[in-house]
């Protein structure tokens, strides 16, 4: 019996009302659904297969090269030791206010530039091909140019940080602003809103969760930049600990460093999404 005809049949005598049985989805189905444990149960799996993988790697290296290609164990026990006997939370604690707050300078000026970009076409064709250009430059080729003007400062580091996804953002956000349905727009003019009025009320609210989406890709770009920024004659920070283990060969103080790095990387992540669910739940009941 199909699964129609097993809903549309009447319910038997004491066998009461007949189930909708739901018809099983393929793995790989193309727009399919997935619920909130089996959304969690996946993410283990892939955790678990990585770190799988990676111990597998080390297991099979050579002995005599073990060394430059530990386990993840080792990583993770460096993490604790780094942590109790090398006072590396404040080195964390530094890497963390120099991504967060040049990540907020950059916001505080794409936000409005992409907006007043998108809503003013003039403006747009007088800005964009400038930012459209300044996003090919390299933000890495800029820190002999740092190291001459601020010398090993943390100004030098926090620029290079600002430049490194300020562009990209504006970019984002004049694509987010775009996007913002036309009717909307006009139906404001039409009742007589002034500019102000529909750039403040009717334009950033739309593109708002849009914006908030395109921050949170653009913070990952700024940690993707961190270690450069803090090898440069850096004395603190996890890319300082990073540079300072290279010299003596410490391959698992390296990789505890990427691996905390990639830690924060994926809690800033978590945070963005959970201030989107709460700040735009809408968004999420379409989904």
């Amino acid at each position: 019996m199909s699964v129609s005809e097993d809903f549309s049949r009447e319910a038997e005598p004491g066998r009461g009302a007949p189930r909708f049985i739901p018809p099983r989805q393929h793995f790989f189905e193309i727009l399919g659904s997935v619920s909130n444990s089996q959304a969690a149960v996946l993410a283990v799996l892939g955790v678990v297969g990585w770190l799988g993988a990676w111990e597998l790697v080390h297991f099979f290296t050579p002995e005599a090269h073990q060394k430059f290609v530990p386990g993840p164990g080792q990583v993770i026990s460096e993490i604790f030791h780094l942590i109790v006997e090398k006072n590396f939370v404040p080195d964390v604690g530094k890497s963390l206010y120099r991504v967060y707050l040049s990540f907020a300078v950059a916001c505080l000026v794409a936000v409005p530039l992409g907006l007043f970009m998108g809503a003013f076409v003039k403006v747009k064709a007088l800005i964009n091909p400038t930012v459209g250009g300044w996003r090919y430059l390299p933000a890495a080729s800029f820190v002999p140019l740092l190291l001459v003007y601020f010398g090993p400062t943390d100004l030098a580091k926090l620029t290079l940080l600002f430049l490194g996804c300020v562009f990209f953002l504006i970019a984002l956000i004049l694509d987010d602003v775009l996007s913002v349905p036309k009717e909307l727009i006009e139906s404001a003019q039409t009742m007589g809103a002034s500019r102000g009025h529909i750039i403040c009320r009717v334009i950033f609210p739309a593109a708002a969760p849009r914006i908030l989406d395109s921050m949170r890709n653009m913070i990952a770009v700024s940690w993707t930049y961190l270690v450069i920024a803090e090898i440069v004659a850096a004395t603190d920070g996890i890319g300082a600990v990073m540079m300072r283990a290279s010299r003596f060969f410490h391959v698992e103080t390296i990789m505890a460093g990427i691996l905390v790095i990639g830690i924060l990387g994926v809690m800033t992540d978590i945070i963005f999404r959970q201030a989107s669910r709460i700040l735009f739940p809408y968004t999420f009941m379409r989904r």
